[in-house]
């Protein structure tokens, strides 16, 4: 007869149980040199009772057989991870694609162009939309020239009080030359044509006044000399005095 089917939970009676677990670990330790000979294979196994004590078993050193085995596990991990990266990022740009091509329909019909899809609910809501951003656009462009005549006004308070000044500025000066009795600068060059004007047309001058003209003008080296010089003026009087006593 075969050997029936054992229910495979665990055992219950401590001996029975230590007995099966030497039994099955010699038997696996069996399985697993087997298999490393005759596949060539690296085959390692690690067991702990459940006292805690340790049993292994390896075809090659333990050590190079498990960081083998980190690396090969660190390597399908970050296959793992890399793949569900992706996997989110193509979600993630498929989104946007769609984001994207609505966005531009919806472009399109604030333009007024691919209506033709559209239900008469759709356009009334386009029309307010619409409406809504000319009024805004209305009420920005008021703020703006509002901005632009108030900031007109203030230059043109700045230029009038500038002016004043200046004009204050121009009254002191004024009343200053007057107080000195100076001649304007802006009226010098004038009074001194207007001056030798005068005094070519007028042929009249007695030799009194040329001669007081000439003597001042040997005074000072700034007054505007007129007449004939001082000498020629004397000459003039002596010639005169001696043809009138010869005529007497």
């Amino acid at each position: 007869m075969g050997r029936g089917k054992i229910e495979i939970k665990k055992i219950e009676n401590a001996n029975s149980r230590q007995v099966t677990f030497s039994k099955r670990r010699a038997g696996l330790l069996k399985k697993a040199h087997e298999l490393a000979v005759l596949c060539d294979a690296d085959v390692a196994v690690i067991v702990f009772s459940s006292t805690g004590r340790l049993f292994e078993f390896s075809s090659s050193e333990m050590k190079s057989i498990l960081s083998r085995y980190n690396k090969c596990l660190d390597s399908t991990q970050v296959a793992a991870l890399e793949y569900n990266l992706e996997k989110q990022e193509q979600k993630e740009v498929d989104v946007l694609k769609e984001e994207i091509l609505k966005l531009k329909s919806k472009q399109l019909q604030l333009l007024g162009k691919d209506l033709t899809g559209a239900s008469l609910q759709e356009l009334r809501e386009l029309e307010e939309q619409l409406n809504e951003g000319l009024l805004c656009v209305k009420e920005r462009k008021e703020q703006i020239l509002m901005q632009q005549l108030a900031q007109s006004k203030i230059q043109e308070r700045n230029a009038v009080l500038e002016n004043e000044t200046l004009r204050r500025q121009v009254q002191e000066f004024q009343g200053f030359l007057s107080t000195t009795n100076l001649p304007s600068p802006h009226f010098v060059q004038y009074e001194l044509m207007e001056k030798s004007n005068s005094t070519i047309k007028d042929g009249s001058r007695s030799p009194e006044t040329t001669c007081d003209n000439g003597l001042a003008d040997e005074d000072s080296d700034t007054t505007l000399q007129l007449g004939p010089p001082v000498g020629v003026i004397r000459k003039k009087r002596v010639v005169e005095g001696e043809t009138h006593s010869s005529s007497s």
